[in-house]
Formats: C-alpha cells, sequence, structure tokens
C-alpha cells in the first residue's frame, strides 16, 4: 500500500527478451501496427533437442539455448563517467544563454534515459520547455509531454485537450515568448478564458460594405467593382503604396484592373474589408486562404500574419492538419504549418501509421520544406525518431526519420545520438556494415559506448577475434564499466565468458543479461531448479516482462504450471498485448492453455489468494491473481487501483498509471472518479491538484477512499504538529465511513470446508473497506509515530496485524524502538522478515535495531536482494569514516554511483571529500547532484562552502 514516506523507485524502461537471429524485419513489421510486439525484445533460436512429454505442447518452440543469446546495444548516450559528465551539464546550465538551457536539458535527458527513471527524464522536458521562447520549440516539447504521460490519460479526452498546465497546453504552445513562472501555472483553458482568435464575430452590414461616399478607388475583377479606400488599401504593403500614389499609371486611376492577379471577387471583398477592419472573424476559410496567397504575393505582412493566425487557430483535428499543412509550407505561413504539427505531433504514435503524415516528415525534400519555414529541427526529429522507434525498430520510417535527425544534428552531442541510434536500427535490420559506419561516426564524435556496436557489428561479420580485441583494448584504455566485461563476453566462451559476465554483475548488478545467460546455461545442464534460483536474483529487484517469460518458460519445463501461470498472468499487468516464444504466441494464449492444467479459482477463492499474497508481501503474486480477477470482471475499478499500487511497489511506473487511468475510466460513480484522477495528478507531480480532486469528491460523498487521498498529500506536502493532528482526524473520518464492501458476502454459496464466518471474514479482508482498513491503521500509526502518540501508534499498528496487514510490523518495531526497546524491535523486524517474499527492505530495517556487526550482516543481504537500495552503502561508507578508513568509504560510494548515481549517494560523497579536503571532487560530486535536483537545499549548501574553501585554498 502507499506509505506515506517517501520510497526509492527504480524503473527500467528498457524491456529485452530473446529473438531469434532469423527473425523476419517484415514480419516484425506487421505485427507492429497491431501493437502487440515488444520492438525492444529478443527471443532465441530455440533448441530442436526438446524431450517428448506433458509439457511439450506448451514449449512448441523449444528450449533457449546459450549460443545465440546477447543482449540489445542500448538506445540511448552512455557516459563511460556518468558523475563527470552530469557535472559539466551543471556548471553549462549555469552559465549558458537562456537559448541555450533548453538544449542543455535536452542533452541530460538523452543521457539520463539509460538510468529509466521516469521522474527524472520528465523533469528534464518540464524544464526544457519553460526555458524555450519560440513557438516551434513549445509546440514539440509540450507534444513531448504528453506523449509521456500518455499511460495516464483519461477516456474521452482528445489530443487537443488541455490538462490544465500551461507547460503541455496545445493553446499556449502557440504563443511565443518566455515566462520563467510558467513552470508553476495554469492555463487559461482551466479559468475557462478563450482569447479573441477563437470567438466567432458576425459583423454588420456597415463594417462589411464600403459606402460610395468613402471609396475613391475600386479595383475590378471580371465584371465586378470592388470599391475601397486608396489609403486603407495601401498601407497593406509597399507596393500597394508605391502603386497607388506613386509614378504609376494606377495612381492616376479611379478603377484598376485587377483581373489577372489571382485573386477572386469574394477574396478581394474580403481583402478590403480587413484593410477597413483588420478581423477576419467573419470568412470563410477558403477566402482566408485565398487572402493568405494574395497578402504573399502583394508583401502583405499584416494581412498575412493575421490569416496565418486565424487558419492556425482552426486546427483541431488530423484531418484539418493534413489539409492545411501544405497550404502553410506552401505560402511559408508558420504559425499555420506550426499548428498543424502540433496535431500530427498529438496524436503519436497512431498518425506515424498515416502516410500522408510520413511524407511530411520523412523525406530530405520534406525536411526542407519545413526548414523553409522554420519547422525543421533536431528536436523535432528526435522526437519522431524516439517514437518511431518503440514502434518498430526495423521498419524504413525509422530509418528516414533518424537520417533527418542526423542531418539536423549540430552538437557533437546530437551527432553521436543521431548516428548511434541509426546504427541501432541498422544492426536490427541485418545492414552490418551499415551499421558499423554509423557507430564508427558516433565514435568519432566522443560516445565511447558506441565501441559496443562497432564490436558487435564486426561480429555479425564474422570478425569475432577483432571484436573481442576492440573490447579488451576499451577496458585497458578506461575505467572499468559493466556493459564493458558484458560485451567482451559475447565475443569469447567457456570459463572466460563466465568470469566476464561475473565481472559485470559486480560493476553493475542491474545489467539484465548476465543473469539470463547464467539461468539459459544451468536450464542447458538440466539445473533447472538452479536456473530458476538465478533468474530470481534479477526479479527480485527489477522486474521486466522478458524475465518473467524467461522463469515462466523453465517453470514450464520442469512442469509447474501454476508458477508458470503466475509469472505470465504477471508479465501481462506490465505489457498486456505481451506475445511470447520470439512473437509466435500471445500471452493471453498461453494463459488460457495453462489454466486447462490446474485448479481454477472462483472470484472468492480469488480473494483470499489475493489476501494471502498480499500478507506474506508477494507482489508478483498479487499481480497475477488480480489480473485473473479482472479477466472475469473487467470493469472493477477497485482491483485496478490495486493493481497500480502493485506496479508502483514493483518501481514499473508507466504500467502503474495504465491501471490508474483504467481505474478511472471504469469508475462507476463521480466521486470515485475524482479520486482516481487526484491519485493520478499526484503522482504526476501536481499535487494541489490531487488535493482539489479529493475535496470534490468529499463534498459529493463521504468516502474513505477521498479522505484517505487528502490525508495522503497533505501529509507527503508537509508534516508539521499542526498538520499531522489535520491528517489523524481525516484518517479517522475515514474509517468511520461506511462500504459496500461488506455484500462481498454473497459469495458464501462456494463450497470449501471452512468456517462460513472465516471465510466470510477472508473474503471481505480484501474488497475496499477492509483492504482501506488496513492501510488507514498503518498510516495512522506512523502519523501517530511522528507526533509522539507512540502507545496510540501501537494500537494501530496491533489492530492492522490482527487483520494480516505484515507491514505492520515494522511500524511495531518503530514503536518499540523508540521507547527503548531494541530486542523486541529486532524481533518484531524478523517476524516481517520471515513472512515477506520480498524482504530487502525488512533486513535493511533491521539493521536499525542491532549492534554494528549484525547491523553489517543484515545489509549484505539487503544489498544481496535488492542491490538498488542506497541506504547500505550509505551505511556502510559512514561506517568506514568513523573508522577513519576514508579511501575505503569512498571507494564503498563509488562502488554504488557507477550503476546508480544517486543523489544522497553522491550528497555524501561530497560530504566525504569535503572533510578529506579534496573540494575539487566534492565540487564535482555537488555539481551531479544539482544536476538531478537543483533545489536539493543541503547539496547547494555544500557546494557553496566546497567552492569557498576550493578559492580560499588556491589563493593560499
Amino acid at each position: 500500500m502507499r506509505s506515506f514516506k517517501l520510497i526509492e523507485r527504480y524503473k527500467s524502461t528498457q524491456v529485452h527478451a530473446l529473438t531469434p537471429p532469423d527473425a523476419n524485419p517484415s514480419s516484425t513489421t506487421s505485427c507492429a501496427a497491431t501493437g502487440k510486439v515488444n520492438h525492444h525484445s529478443k527471443w532465441l533460436k530455440l533448441s530442436q533437442a526438446i524431450s517428448a512429454s506433458v509439457a511439450e505442447p506448451l514449449l512448441p518452440y523449444g528450449l533457449p539455448t546459450t549460443e545465440l543469446i546477447e543482449p540489445p546495444i542500448d538506445l540511448h548516450l552512455k557516459s563511460v563517467n556518468h558523475v563527470e559528465t552530469l557535472a559539466s551539464l551543471y556548471r553549462r546550465f549555469l552559465t549558458c544563454s537562456q537559448f541555450d538551457k533548453s538544449l542543455i536539458c535536452l542533452e541530460q535527458y538523452s543521457l539520463l534515459r539509460s538510468l529509466g527513471d521516469p521522474k527524472l527524464l520528465r523533469r528534464c522536458l518540464w524544464t526544457a520547455r519553460q526555458n524555450v521562447a519560440d513557438i516551434h520549440s513549445k509546440v514539440v516539447l509540450s507534444a513531448w509531454l504528453r506523449y509521456e504521460r500518455r499511460e495516464d490519460e483519461l477516456s474521452g479526452s482528445t489530443s487537443m485537450e488541455c490538462g490544465g498546465h500551461i507547460l503541455e497546453c496545445p493553446k499556449a504552445a502557440m504563443v511565443p515568448g518566455y515566462d520563467p513562472k510558467s513552470f508553476y501555472d495554469h492555463c487559461r483553458c482551466r479559468l475557462g478564458t478563450v482569447d479573441g482568435t477563437d470567438k466567432q464575430i458576425i459583423f454588420g452590414d456597415d463594417e462589411c460594405s464600403t459606402s460610395n461616399e468613402n471609396s475613391d478607388v475600386s479595383f475590378c475583377i471580371d465584371d465586378e467593382e470592388i470599391n475601397c479606400v486608396r489609403n486603407k488599401i495601401a498601407v497593406l504593403s509597399g507596393p500597394f503604396k508605391t502603386m497607388l500614389y506613386g509614378s504609376f499609371i494606377e495612381s492616376k486611376r479611379v478603377k484598376i484592373d485587377f483581373s489577372e492577379n489571382g485573386i477572386s471577387v469574394e477574396g478581394m471583398r474580403a481583402v478590403e474589408v480587413f484593410s477597413r477592419t483588420r478581423r477576419l472573424d467573419s470568412f470563410h476559410p477558403e477566402i482566408v486562404l485565398e487572402m493568405l496567397s494574395f497578402a504573399n504575393r502583394f508583401c502583405c505582412e499584416e494581412m498575412k500574419s493575421a490569416c496565418d493566425a486565424y487558419l492556425a487557430s482552426l486546427v483541431c483535428n488530423i484531418g484539418d492538419a493534413l489539409i492545411l499543412i501544405d497550404y502553410g509550407l506552401e505560402e511559408t505561413a508558420s504559425l499555420l504549418v506550426a499548428a498543424c504539427l502540433q496535431v500530427l505531433l498529438r496524436e503519436l504514435p497512431s498518425s506515424l501509421y498515416n502516410l500522408k503524415v510520413v511524407k511530411i516528415f520523412c523525406s530530405i525534400e520534406a525536411k526542407e520544406r519545413l526548414a523553409m519555414v522554420g519547422h525543421a529541427s533536431f528536436l523535432l526529429y528526435y522526437f519522431l525518431s524516439q517514437v518511431a522507434m518503440e514502434e518498430n525498430m526495423v521498419s524504413k520510417t525509422t530509418v528516414m526519420l533518424l537520417e533527418r535527425m542526423r542531418e539536423c544534428a549540430t552538437e557533437k552531442w546530437q551527432k553521436a545520438l543521431a548516428f548511434h541510434q541509426l546504427g541501432c536500427v541498422r544492426l536490427e535490420r541485418k545492414e552490418y556494415e551499415d551499421a558499423e559506419c554509423c557507430f564508427e561516426s558516433a565514435t568519432e564524435v566522443g560516445h565511447v559506448y558506441s565501441v559496443a556496436g562497432v564490436a558487435r557489428a564486426k561480429y555479425k561479420q564474422g570478425h569475432q577475434y577483432s571484436s573481442y580485441e576492440l573490447m579488451n583494448s576499451l577496458i585497458s584504455d578506461y575505467k572499468s564499466v559493466g556493459w564493458m566485461y558484458q560485451e567482451r563476453s559475447l565475443y569469447c566462451s567457456g570459463s572466460m565468458k563466465i568470469f566476464d559476465l561475473n565481472i559485470a554483475t559486480e560493476l553493475d548488478p542491474t545489467l539484465l543479461f548476465p543473469y539470463k545467460y547464467r539461468a539459459v546455461a544451468l536450464m542447458e545442464e538440466k539445473q533447472i531448479r538452479a536456473s530458476i534460483t538465478e533468474i530470481d536474483k534479477i526479479i527480485g529487484f527489477k522486474v521486466s516482462p522478458d524475465c518473467l517469460e524467461l522463469r515462466a518458460w523453465f517453470f514450464i519445463a520442469l512442469e509447474d504450471y501454476q508458477s508458470a501461470l503466475r509469472d505470465i498472468q504477471a508479465l501481462l499487468a506490465l505489457e498486456p498485448n505481451y506475445i511470447m516464444f520470439h512473437g509466435k504466441v500471445s500471452a493471453d494464449h498461453l494463459v488460457e492453455l495453462l489454466s486447462r492444467r490446474v485448479q481454477q479459482w472462483s472470484q472468492a477463492d480469488c480473494w483470499m489468494q489475493l489476501y494471502n499474497r498480499w500478507s506474506c508481501i508477494d507482489d508478483i503474486g498479487s499481480l497475477a491473481v488480480i489480473h485473473q480477477m479482472l479477466v472475469n470482471d473487467p470493469h472493477k475499478s477497485l482491483l485496478r487501483f490495486r493493481q497500480s499500487l502493485l506496479l508502483l511497489r514493483l518501481n514499473c511506473q508507466k504500467a502503474a498509471m495504465r491501471s490508474l487511468r483504467l481505474a478511472r475510466n471504469h469508475s462507476s460513480s463521480e466521486h470515485e472518479r475524482l479520486v482516481y484522477e487526484g491519485w493520478i495528478s499526484y503522482d504526476t507531480g501536481h499535487r494541489e491538484e490531487a488535493l482539489s480532486k479529493a475535496e470534490e469528491s468529499i463534498a459529493l460523498q463521504r468516502s474513505f477512499e477521498a479522505f484517505f487521498l487528502k490525508a495522503y498529500v497533505l501529509a507527503d506536502t508537509s508534516l508539521n504538529p499542526e498538520s499531522s493532528a489535520y491528517v489523524i482526524q481525516l484518517l479517522e473520518e475515514a474509517l468511520k465511513c461506511p462500504s459496500d464492501g461488506l455484500r462481498k458476502g454473497q459469495v458464501l454459496y462456494i463450497v470449501k470446508p471452512l468456517c462460513i464466518a472465516v471465510l466470510c471474514l477472508r473474503i471481505c479482508l480484501f474488497d475496499s473497506i477492509y483492504c482501506n482498513i488496513l492501510q488507514a491503521l498503518n498510516n495512522l500509526g506512523s502519523i501517530y509515530v511522528d507526533c509522539g502518540k507512540l502507545d496510540l501508534a501501537a494500537d494501530c499498528y496491533m489492530n492492522a496485524l490482527d487483520i494480516k496487514h505484515t507491514r505492520a510490523h515494522q511500524g511495531l518495531a518503530r514503536v518499540c524502538h523508540l521507547k527503548n526497546q531494541r530486542k523486541a524491535a529486532y524481533n518484531e523486524m524478523t517476524k516481517l522478515i520471515d513472512k515477506a517474499r520480498n524482504n530487502a527492505s525488512a533486513y535493511e530495517k533491521r539493521s536499525e535495531y542491532c549492534d554494528r556487526e549484525m547491523a553489517m550482516n543484515d545489509l549484505s543481504m539487503a544489498t544481496r536482494l535488492d542491490p538498488l537500495r542506497t541506504y547500505p552503502y550509505r551505511y556502510r561508507a559512514a561506517v568506514l569514516m568513523d573508522d577513519q578508513k576514508e579511501t575505503e568509504a569512498v571507494e564503498e560510494l563509488t562502488r554504488a554511483i557507477a550503476f546508480k548515481p544517486d543523489l544522497q549517494m553522491l550528497h555524501l560523497r561530497a560530504a566525504f571529500y569535503e572533510s578529506m579536503g579534496d573540494f575539487i571532487s566534492a565540487i564535482q560530486d555537488c555539481e551531479a547532484a544539482l544536476c538531478l535536483d537543483p533545489n536539493h537545499t543541503d547539496t547547494l549548501d555544500l557546494y557553496n562552502r566546497a567552492r569557498d574553501q576550493a578559492t580560499h585554498q588556491q589563493q593560499k
């Protein structure tokens, strides 16, 4: 459940599986349009030798082999030294011009993508959008922000609908200029105001016509005369002024023949009206298009701008955009083209399947046409390329967009990124020579990681020794990084391969490939249990669809169909359209096959199973049960909400947002819908909006969920004594609220050898009111502890434990510790360790309640179970500093920072460097930390102090 404490989240956005080397790109392309292929994944060429058994129908393509298994080349920029690169970015951001700030944010985004933290990435795009002034960049970045939030898009919303925040508002993007406060602002759409371009005003006859008394010149088109005011027409442009008041014969004439100037009678009348009123509101769009063309021919800049803006305001769907963008490009109407681009970009990825859209972006000629109106940029093609690669890595569209991105690149990092990603795509398309050239070009502009791409391309062409030597040289020239050893392992065999893979895991335990390779190798040796244990190591702290699929494969071979079914059901919660066995079998279909071989659960059984799994903190098992329940009741919003909580706990944030959006979309009442919208706002960083949604819901109906949301947001925002008392009051109000969850008792018809009362309790325990009571009691206990009301807190935790909320052991341990009952606190955490399936955090927490030696053992276990947890590294480093082992303390932090440049660890290492008198290193660590969070107060203080000390040291 959600906790009031901020939890560390890590999410890898890259999903790898295993693909046969002979996979046909065309078959992948055909599946891509349906959204059912994971294009970042690879399934291996399968073994032909599998023993005939009952498992064989479930493994129609055999088992994976180690011969051809390989990791993909990461699509994103990778730095050999993250800290140095981040520090440099921060320094450049502080000193660059306003125009360059957004480009630096974009560079930071490209570097941080390999870390996979969606919150950091979103902050980069936010800051980039905040620091741009031109319409083109605003349009692209606002569309990009919307694309990144597509998992939490609500049903019924359109691509051009405003979410209330100025950085993502389509109308705000069409307004030029820079507003440094815009990051925090709501847009005018939210306030219900509309600018003048949206108002349809019909002129009166006196505005639309010119009386003969005022007119002093007539323009004749065919047999029609359009009466005009000479000086009004003359001020439209220099050419008109010269014609009407200069030395031309027209200046002496009252009637001027205008039949050969390509404008209709209606168009010229509209020009006359505009010359007097400067308004276009009453004209049909076709007339305004004619006026736009006329304005271009006669250099009427004011009229051109007005027509451009008016036509831009009319673009609201992809049909309009496809029609009007050609006019905009032909007439160099920049604002109109921007409006059309905005619609096309906000319809991604679906718009990329439209051939007319592809034609607008992909060819060299198309890029040149966009450039003429200021709408061809590296930013545009970077965004388009990322979407195209996510949809289909090997499509021709992806290649063309990357080529255009390369042509627009000006900075070194831009060229490196474009060449590297183009190399990755060429590699997937089996165009190995071209891929090698692209990777070499990326290397030449300073991207060291692209050497791995060069080695892979050479290997594919049969030059294994050359690839080995290349990676060997890289390891010799640079400080060792995990991916270097992982890549070199591909080009050797036997014990040397295993040695490199073990070193890779030691340097970077987050790399998936070493675990998968070792697991498959054990499988080939008939050690199925050992292979499952090996893959469990990575699933224990970094859940990915491909690893779950691999483990399900092993369970099928073991004929443990219940466990295999669990893993595939959990996998489908992460990737609903996942295709297994290198795109041959739908995961949904495999669930059907496995379901025939296991005991079927009724919905009541599912509630009991879910309750048991939640109690033992088995998140993957809980996900699987919820998936089965949703198959029977897909519109149950409560289940979708529980699914989102589990996915958040597993650091699968995009999948969690998708579940939360579905919960909102299936809400049965307005007050429930508002609650889920509040959670969406909270999880995307909009706390004020979340609080507003909770209050709206309470105004409609007092409910547990609404009170809990309000309490949660307030507690996370500010928790002083006064606000704590209010949060407690809110939680107490929540516990008083009724719920229709007790109606679950109607499922008592099921046949089970259990006491009716116990069954009823177990079934009801996991329905909304009881499940919510669990989290309310636990969180209420946490607030009581913060307020110093330890006895009340203990009562809350004991009540939570009585209804099997296992995590309450941790809260009770904290209470015991504050009462100086360390032994009791230790025992409570031991109970949690014994009960919990995922217990890395429990070992970490128990270390606080024992002596140093036992604490170090617990923290070592926590690191082994989850190397992404930062506290154990920081604790061990602090102990080493206390023992005056400064070098060892720094090395402990450095080991973790190498694969996870975390703010807290960077701050602590900077503090260590400061105490050692190494102010230059301290400054660099502070700069890297501030690149991740520029507003971190403690790091800012340390940074300023270290710079002052460094300056003072230099002056000496």
